[in-house]
């Protein structure tokens, strides 16, 4: 049942990957538009500017499951290095469990906003003027998504899974990291060492 759930989550958060690659995809296709409207026929641009940039938002909250599924995110790993197996799989634990409280946070914000522009009617300040809730809802969905991939991450690192996608990147082979000490001398091509 716990790796039926990591597998579903795991690709629920691909499907969002899809939309988020979508939106970006929509937003570059909307600013070759606009530059063509603007340059080229020096029409006015009305909608275009609000698009890609609520677009662009979306895809970043949408797309943030996979990066946490994929281990694409950017990390310092100085410490985790440095300590055993054991007390890195703890680190990576504790550093998940902060993560979902985040989350879980950041969604129940995001939801009281998203639902205060909903019922609202809150618009943009643009000539468009498009109702605010449409992007707003990416917060409570993207932390949403983003605190079930968590749970499914800290399972993953409870049952002693591998916590990325291979199917990520099936070229990535993880290789441990090891840290030369002054004694060690590095290795030749010739296996002679010269000093």
């Amino acid at each position: 049942m716990v790796k039926g759930y990591i597998w579903f989550i795991s690709q629920f958060s691909r499907l969002f990957a899809l939309i988020s690659t979508a939106l970006i995809i929509a937003a570059m296709l909307v600013v070759c538009q606009m530059i063509l409207m603007r340059y080229i026929f020096a029409w006015p641009t009305i909608w275009q500017t609000d698009f890609v940039v609520f677009s662009a938002t979306v895809a970043i909250f949408l797309g943030a499951p996979y990066v946490l599924l994929t281990g694409g995110h950017v990390g310092v790993d100085v410490v985790e290095v440095l300590v055993s197996a054991k007390n890195r799989s703890r680190l990576q634990l504790l550093g998940s469990l902060l993560g979902l409280l985040f989350c879980a946070i950041m969604f129940a914000a995001g939801w009281i906003q998203f639902h205060d522009a909903w019922a609202g009617n809150w618009k943009h300040s643009s000539v468009w003027a498009p109702p605010l809730w449409i992007p707003l809802l990416a917060l409570p969905i993207g932390f949403g998504l983003l605190c079930l991939q968590y749970v499914a991450r800290i399972l993953s690192l409870i049952l002693g899974e591998q916590i990325t996608d291979p199917a990520a990147d099936p070229q990535v082979v993880a290789v441990e990291p090891t840290i030369p000490t002054p004694l060690q001398t590095p290795p030749t091509t010739s296996g002679k060492v010269t000093r």
